[in-house]
């Protein structure tokens, strides 16, 4: 870049100050940042610039930089302010020293330096500097300049992240709202642009689009630039319009936005034309709703000729679109048939819809195309392929004989990996139709010797099981699978239980002894709980009843359903509504990925959800106080909104019948308390430990921690009897209370027995984390085997919940007053996703916690948000370190958002995880 005088700043390229990396470069630098030349001193910022850019620390050049900015050179000053935005954080005392600099330039006469001037006070993110911010602000929000108006409109936006009371308390929302009657279009698109952004920071709707609004809004929309127009569309998508009249005249003025070279706008166009059109129903309006699904469909065939990458977002967001509305795309089903050069992620997308399109109109067409697909070269494509062929099937009856007789085809071709889908998806096909296509059994049964994935093999034992009576020799071919029953995985052992079950309910004579051993290897050989637990389960019922075990092994089982349209129709709602936003490509709603560091001064996220007692003042406590006086029993401030809400005793205790705290099904009396299990993890293999294997894990009983550990005598000959033990300095100053494990009787080879190591904390075995770093959850350990007088070593990773104590349950106000009194930086947050359904309901949550010594303090629903409810936990560790937790959940989403705080947040972190991973067990 050539300075503006025309002279050459050192010729050629800028990239020249990238390739420097001489000693003393910082002097040489500070020296012509001094220059009177203003050449020289323009090269100096860049070389400092540059440096900066490929990650050296230039911090020790702040002052002589801040001094360039006293110029009127506007390339210079850009310069300048970007160092100055970069290196805000780490010298904030120094940047004070720019204020003036600021102030000044925020009243040039030129408005290319206002501008610049309030942007670069908005971007450095510094609260000392936003109380000088202010006045610059609203004198740029009148400025008689649009340019310096739209870009005041968004540095709003970044103030109300800073300091939300300040932007209120100076009116610059209502600046906003004023700035939406602007007569430049570029100024309302930006001042709608912060809007929202102040929306979805604070959880409140300050958009608030009225008619008036939204004639402006319309009126803009054909004269901004085009990411003003995708501004102004997802403000529209937001508003509900009257009636359908009012929806469909809206419609008409956003269509042309459909031609759009664009993709963003496009999209944000198709988002609105979908949430008005449930506005506008059907009855008298269907005309209208079909000529708009005729207009939709060519803009959204178009974004498949574009880039591999915008195709895949295209695709994500169709794929949300004929979920919601498939007619719109019912007769384009050809667009999206796979070319041989698409990548591998826009093949799979596409295959996806496909499967929604299909239809009896065009199911030939697909089942040649999907054939074609399935002899390509790249596996998991051709796995998609075949599986597409089965999902078909069970979609469409009437297709489903051709269907079959396309998987039949691929599994003549003997490809392994084609097989084995085949046999997978003709397991559904059987569980979608029974009784219609047996035929084919012994078709698969010629194949056996190909399955070697557990999925596959799966299928092929239950289809067995299943149709037992019909195969002649079913017994030999379960046989067949026992041989390497101890070998192979979970799901296969449990299909292979059940369907020798099956087998022997059908055909009792012959296969006594085969179901006597496979209940032997499940009920005495197996460490898996659920095989071992359905093994006994068959057991008593083969025992006690046969006649009810034939019911309940051999009952009628439903069929399963079509799942192509797989998404709650809610939650499809939600998602269409954010069509063209990372939501639509995740297809989770944004509060299952977005974490929100900052909150609002109402206590609230981006989400609407509390936060206890953030900036209540006095005069709100007691104007809370008298709002509830009425739901409150017993006095004090109810700050945490739950006015006459049953607290953790009362709210919980009626749960735990549905954790099966009831006898059990064979009569036997149920403990008055279950200790949980421990988490066991493999941690030495015997290859290293002289054949033995060892498998560890902790848990708590009756207030005592253990280390549990499975000593399995692989191959060792010399029968294991005493081992010793010893653990190196840790986190949690754990040692062993004694030191020897004596294993009586001794384990033989095949052997195994299970120990439990009782851990005492001991001050001289604690390790302190370093300052500003976590603890290490790891517990390093040495075993000492005293017969053979080998020693190992192996490390395991602590279960922190195992140090909760059982008086961890803090009283109300006390909760209230620790999380006020802790820092906002010592807070952690994070959003745990796909949770098991159990773990979405807080009653549910609050009794598995409880087992674990963590006490529900108090719940309530999240205001202005249907649907939300936020928890509150304590939990004390056996060290007297206290942390409390704020969980949010939102019905119909499997996700929960996490929010810890604690005074200890150098165990945060393990905090953290352990309700993590106890929300997912």
């Amino acid at each position: 870049m050539a300075p503006k005088d025309g002279t050459p700043s050192g010729g050629g390229s800028d990239s020249r100050f990238f390739n420097t990396n001489k000693k003393g470069e910082m002097h040489e630098l500070r020296m012509e940042l001094h220059s009177t030349d203003r050449n020289i001193k323009v090269d100096a910022v860049k070389k400092v610039i540059a440096s900066m850019t490929v990650g050296k620390d230039v911090s020790m050049l702040f002052t002589d930089v801040l001094n360039c900015a006293q110029t009127a050179n506007i390339e210079l000053k850009k310069l300048v302010y970007l160092y100055l935005i970069n290196y805000a954080k780490s010298q904030p005392e120094l940047t004070l020293l720019a204020v003036n600099t600021f102030v000044k330039d925020a009243s040039d006469p030129n408005p290319l330096i206002r501008a610049l001037a309030v942007r670069t006070m908005g971007c450095i993110r510094v609260d000392r500097i936003t109380e000088y911010l202010c006045e610059p602000l609203g004198r740029a929000l009148r400025d008689e300049d649009p340019y310096v108006r739209k870009t005041a409109a968004v540095c709003v936006a970044k103030l109300y992240d800073i300091a939300p009371e300040l932007v209120r308390e100076r009116g610059f929302i209502e600046t906003l709202h004023d700035l939406i009657s602007d007569s430049n279009p570029s100024v309302v698109a930006n001042g709608v642009a912060a809007l929202s952004e102040i929306s979805e920071t604070s959880g409140r709707d300050v958009m608030k689009i009225s008619a008036s609004v939204l004639q402006k809004l319309l009126a803009a929309l054909n004269e901004c630039t085009e990411w003003g127009q995708v501004f102004i569309l997802d403000s529209l998508a937001k508003y509900t319009p009257a009636d359908a009249r009012e929806a469909e005249g809206i419609i008409e003025r956003v269509t042309p936005r459909l031609q759009h070279a664009n993709s963003a706008v496009v999209m944000s166009a198709v988002k609105v034309i979908l949430s008005y059109m449930d506005v506008m129903g059907g009855g008298a309006h269907a005309d209208s709703i079909r000529a708009l699904t005729r207009k939709l469909a060519p803009p959204l065939v178009t974004l498949l000729n574009s880039e591999p990458e915008i195709q895949y977002v295209a695709l994500r967001n169709i794929n949300l679109i004929v979920q919601k509305r498939p007619n719109i795309l019912e007769n384009e089903i050809k667009v999206f048939f796979c070319k041989y050069n698409d990548p591998i992620y826009v093949k799979m997308e596409k295959l996806e819809i496909i499967i929604k399109l299909v239809s009896e109109k065009n199911i030939d067409q697909v089942l040649l195309e999907l054939k074609e697909y399935a002899t390509e070269v790249d596996v998991d494509f051709v796995r998609k392929s075949v599986s597409a062929i089965g999902r078909c099937a069970v979609k469409l009856d009437r297709a489903a004989e051709r269907c079959i007789g396309v998987l039949l085809e691929l599994i003549q071709t003997k490809v392994n990996y084609v097989v084995q889908e085949s046999v997978i998806v003709i397991k559904d096909i059987f569980r979608r139709y029974p009784n219609r296509y047996e035929s084919i059994i012994a078709t698969l049964c010629d194949n056996l010797d190909t399955l070697d994935e557990p999925q596959a093999k799966a299928a092929m034992i239950w289809i067995i099981g299943e149709y037992a009576e019909r195969i002649d020799n079913a017994d030999e071919l379960l046989d067949a699978f026992l041989e390497t029953f101890e070998e192979e995985d979970p799901a296969v052992q449990l299909q292979l239980l059940t369907a020798t079950v099956k087998c022997f309910l059908k055909n009792p004579e012959e296969t006594q002894d085969m179901v006597q051993r496979v209940l032997d290897l499940a009920t005495e050989e197996s460490d898996n709980p659920d095989l071992r637990d359905r093994g006994f389960i068959y057991w008593r019922l083969l025992s006690t009843d046969p006649e009810a075990a034939k019911l309940v092994v051999l009952g009628d089982k439903p069929v399963i359903e079509d799942d192509t349209f797989r998404l709650e129709p809610n939650l499809l709602n939600v998602l269409v509504g954010q069509i063209a936003t990372l939501s639509s490509i995740y297809h989770k709603p944004p509060e299952a990925f977005v974490v929100r560091a900052k909150r609002g001064p109402t206590g609230s996220d981006g989400m609407g959800v509390g936060d206890v007692g953030d900036d209540i003042e006095e005069g709100d406590e007691e104007e809370y106080e008298d709002d509830n006086d009425v739901n409150r029993a017993g006095g004090g401030d109810d700050l945490l909104d739950i006015g006459g809400l049953s607290m953790n005793d009362n709210a919980t205790s009626s749960n735990y019948g549905s954790l099966g705290l009831e006898p059990d099904m064979f009569g036997a009396p149920t403990p008055s308390k279950i200790e949980p299990d421990a988490r066991m993890s493999k941690v030495c293999a015997p290859e290293k430990s002289g054949g033995i294997e060892l498998w560890a894990g902790f848990r708590q009983v009756k207030g005592a921690v253990k280390l549990e550990i499975d000593v399995r005598n692989i191959s060792s000959t010399v029968p294991v009897s005493t081992l010793a033990i010893q653990l190196n300095k840790n986190s949690f100053g754990l040692s062993p209370a004694a030191q020897q494990i004596m294993c009586n009787p001794p384990i033989a080879v095949g052997g195994s027995g299970r120990h439990s190591v009782e851990l005492v904390v001991n001050p001289a075995m604690l390790v302190q984390a370093p300052a500003g770093q976590p603890a290490s959850p790891q517990i390093q350990v040495a075993i000492k085997n005293m017969t053979t007088g080998l020693v190992f070593y192996f490390a395991v990773n602590f279960a922190f919940e195992v140090l909760f104590s059982p008086d961890g349950a803090l009283e109300r106000a006390t909760f209230i007053e620790s999380w006020k009194s802790i820092d906002d930086k010592k807070e952690l947050y994070g959003t745990v996703s796909d949770l098991p359904p159990a773990s979405t309901d807080i009653d549910q949550v609050a009794a598995k916690f409880k087992a674990h010594h963590i006490f529900l303090i108090a719940r309530r629903p999240v205001p202005n948000a249907e649907g939300q409810e936020v928890a509150y936990f304590s939990m004390r560790t056996t060290t007297g370190m206290v942390f409390m937790a704020e969980l949010t959940f939102k019905k119909g989403v499997n996700a929960a958002k996490v929010c810890l705080k604690t005074e200890q947040i150098a165990y945060g972190v393990q905090a953290k995880i352990a309700l993590e991973t106890l929300l997912r067990s």
